[in-house]
């Protein structure tokens, strides 16, 4: 048995020494620590983005290195930006003259990897034929580079990224069954910032000292500054569609605008109309963006702007409900207290 200090620290090190208080979060926090120490195999990281998945990533390998459990490096690879032949090159590199513009032999991703993590972010963007490949080099630890004929070989952990629902892409024939069984023996779901509230204060705090160690200048709310950025960040009115990343930029600009290094209430109160106005738009276009999805461009193109808003709203809750009996009640809810005040 390890030391419980030893847990402790390893637990608190994933946490970036951030004091969080949400239960769900810390249990998490500690299931991947065990794996992390006593487990090679893949990691799967789920949730919305900007919730930390990289990050948190890049903490697990520093662990796992620690202990000696990787001697490699940590290959980040953002799965979105690679499609077809350049996918191929630069995952699993290319001999010299391979395709026009191949100068010279590549090693690539996987082989950099060799011995260390490789962190596939986005995985669920991946391309069919890219996941067949990646597939194959996971279970045999063995590839073909792009124009040779003598095979490749790297020993890499992986852990993989996504803010996509793999098993519905499954069912849709976008995903791989076979690759997803090989990937979420270990999956982990991470919250966004929105259903930690109690944890948003300790990451305001890290976010602040984050600014001074990046430009060596020490910035703090006053008082009344502080309860009020607080009190929105915490209230059902910061949605932050973003999570972490909008946090940190709110954060940034404040600091970066605050007179003599002290957030005023004032400027609380421009970012506050920043990001309000910023999420309109955000949530406008996720909106329209999904109404074509489910019913079409044409048929969302014939509807007037109060039916979209209506029908997106519809839609919305019964994508974020478990059933559509708890959908019911919450498209609902806002009807049968109405009735009731007017009895």
């Amino acid at each position: 048995m390890r030391f419980n200090q030893e847990i402790k620290d390893d637990i608190s090190f994933l946490k970036s020494g951030i004091e969080t208080h949400n239960v769900a979060f810390n249990f998490l926090i500690e299931r991947i620590e065990q794996v992390a120490i006593q487990s090679v195999d893949p990691i799967l990281l789920t949730g919305p983005t900007g919730a930390g998945k990289s990050h948190l990533a890049a903490r697990i390998y520093e662990l796992k290195k620690s202990c000696r459990q990787v001697v490699g490096g940590f290959v980040e690879v953002n799965c979105a930006t690679l499609r077809g032949d350049a996918a191929m090159s630069a995952l699993f590199g290319h001999k010299k003259g391979a395709f026009t513009g191949a100068t010279q032999d590549r090693d690539g991703l996987l082989r950099t990897a060799d011995k260390g993590i490789l962190f596939l972010d986005e995985v669920g963007e991946f391309g069919r034929d890219e996941q067949s490949m990646l597939l194959r080099a996971f279970e045999e630890k063995r590839f073909l580079p792009v124009g040779s004929d003598k095979e490749a070989d790297s020993d890499f952990q992986l852990i993989c990224g996504t803010n996509r629902t793999l098993q519905d892409d499954v069912i849709n024939g976008l995903f791989r069954e076979d690759l997803l069984s090989r990937i979420n023996l270990w999956t982990f779901h991470m919250l966004g910032l929105r259903d930690r509230p109690e944890d948003i204060e300790p990451n305001i705090t890290n976010e602040l000292d984050r600014f001074a160690e990046r430009n060596n200048s020490q910035v703090t709310f006053n008082k009344e500054a502080g309860r009020r950025f607080l009190s929105f960040a915490t209230s059902t009115d910061a949605i932050w569609p973003a999570n972490f990343r909008d946090l940190n930029a709110a954060i940034t600009r404040m600091a970066t605008l605050a007179p003599g290094g002290r957030i005023t209430r004032a400027g609380v109160d421009e970012e506050i109309t920043r990001l309000k106005a910023m999420w309109r738009n955000t949530e406008s276009i996720q909106r329209e963006d999904m109404l074509i999805q489910i019913i079409g461009a044409e048929k969302a193109a014939g509807l007037d702007r109060f039916e979209k808003v209506q029908l997106a709203d519809v839609l919305s809750v019964c994508c974020e409900s478990k059933s559509m009996s708890e959908a019911g009640r919450k498209i609902f809810a806002a009807s049968r207290i109405k009735k009731k005040k007017n009895q």
